[in-house]
């Protein structure tokens, strides 16, 4: 099978966090022990932050610095073969630097909170400033929080930027709130890539675009409150993220579902989930007879030593056996 681990470089949205504890040392980590497999990954990078960082360093030391940092980790990490695709956070538009910290306005968290023409120039910028930080252009993008529809209002901003895969779909996963909203419902568990046009969730075989989506795995509420005590019971060191922020709270109509009822995740290295890496990759492999993709995300603020260990742990009984690729590799671009 082709294995995609997919990454967000992205802050937290509550309280932002810092560079250092969010991005860059929790990203290292991870690298050292993909390099040792000889893993490449792939980092869909929140362009928006480095868009406002661009826009603000002249008027703070803090976020000069910042830039800079962010921009030689992603021109280290790229130089080393590891990709660089387009994610976007469109609420960058309207968050501001004040009193030494980010002050976020969430009320345009989607592309579609914009206008069409809006959107289209959001999606031209922010590809110009990734391709001027990492010398390349990227070819696949992710919506921030899955929030990919309705796709017509950016099929023609991507195509424009020749990007023609999107890796924002997880199979049977839906969402509905203030901030965030998606129905993947349409697509099958199993279902790891297809071509569409109008419509992500509707696969068109003679679609101009190509959907890889993030493999997914059913949970039972009984994960949900082992996952919560995790958190707030056992606080142990290897179960403490490295990021040093929060993110935005989940609505509380959402936490009760999870908890009482079966859901959809996606298959990620994130905290306690990475305990299911093994047992979700084992059920797509089967399910697929070792054909297709799978595809991980992650996010190196969530990242834990727990997790980081279950995920060298999965990397080093699937490395010789499985195609470790980013999306270029694949469709040879």
């Amino acid at each position: 099978m082709n294995i995609f681990v997919t990454l967000d470089y992205e802050l937290f949205f509550g309280k932002s966090g810092s560079v250092e504890h969010c991005l860059i040392k929790p990203t290292d980590r991870l690298l050292k022990i993909a390099d040792a497999f000889n893993i490449k990954l792939i980092f869909f990078v929140d362009v928006g932050y480095l868009v406002k960082l661009k826009e603000l360093k002249k008027k703070s030391p803090q976020l000069r610095n910042d830039y800079e940092k962010v921009k030689e980790h992603i021109q280290r990490f790229v130089k080393n073969g590891h990709s660089a695709e387009l994610h976007i956070h469109s609420h960058w538009e309207d968050s501001y630097f004040e009193n030494n910290e980010w002050v976020f306005n969430t009320a345009r968290y989607k592309l579609n909170d914009f206008t069409k023409p809006e959107a289209r120039a959001i999606v031209s910028r922010y590809t110009q400033v990734l391709e001027e930080v990492t010398g390349k252009k990227p070819i696949a993008y992710r919506a921030g929080g899955w929030s990919v529809q309705p796709f017509e209002h950016i099929k023609d901003a991507l195509a424009e930027q020749n990007i023609f895969i999107d890796s924002s779909v997880f199979p049977q996963g839906h969402h509905n709130s203030e901030n965030q909203n998606f129905d993947f419902r349409n697509v099958p568990q199993f279902c790891t890539q297809y071509n569409f046009s109008h419509f992500v969730d509707k696969e068109e075989k003679t679609g101009e675009f190509t959907e890889i989506p993030i493999s997914s795995y059913k949970v039972s509420p009984l994960f949900f409150w082992r996952f919560a005590a995790v958190k707030k019971i056992f606080k142990s060191k290897e179960h403490r993220a490295f990021g040093d922020g929060y993110a935005i709270a989940k609505p509380k109509s959402e936490v009760l579902r999870m908890l009482t009822r079966s859901s959809y995740s996606v298959v990620s290295i994130d905290g306690y989930k990475a305990k299911y890496l093994k047992t979700a990759f084992k059920q797509y492999k089967q399910r697929l007879k070792g054909q297709g993709n799978f595809v991980i995300i992650g996010h190196p603020k969530a990242f834990t030593p727990y997790a980081l260990n279950k995920t060298k742990e999965f990397f080093s009984s699937t490395a010789n056996d499985n195609a470790y690729k980013t999306f270029n590799q694949v469709f040879d671009l």
